[in-house]
């Protein structure tokens, strides 16, 4: 089975596939090897960025600052690293 999540060195790692422009923000669901989140945000100068940022501090609960984007900035596929989340905390979003 492919995982759309991973245990890093500092945290857990998450694929994630953002959908811009959306009319309503928030976590879809997982599709294949990503968790597929919508913006409301259009992918110019960082605003989708910092909505994704925004959207899975709030839906897992934790600070803007344990949630990095470290890979894919100016992609629609990211890699992202949550600090101080196991893995068993993402389940729910599946």
């Amino acid at each position: 089975m492919v995982s759309w999540y991973r245990e890093g060195n500092r945290g857990t790692i998450i694929k994630v596939k953002v959908i811009p422009r959306s009319s309503k923000p928030g976590v879809q669901g997982v599709e294949g090897e990503y968790l597929k989140v919508r913006l409301k945000s259009p992918p110019v100068e960082g605003k989708a960025n910092r909505e994704l940022v925004e959207v899975l501090a709030k839906v897992l609960g934790v600070s803007k600052g344990q949630v990095e984007i470290i890979s894919g900035v100016k992609g629609r596929v990211k890699e992202v690293m949550l600090s101080g989340v196991r893995p068993e905390e993402l389940e729910d979003l599946a």
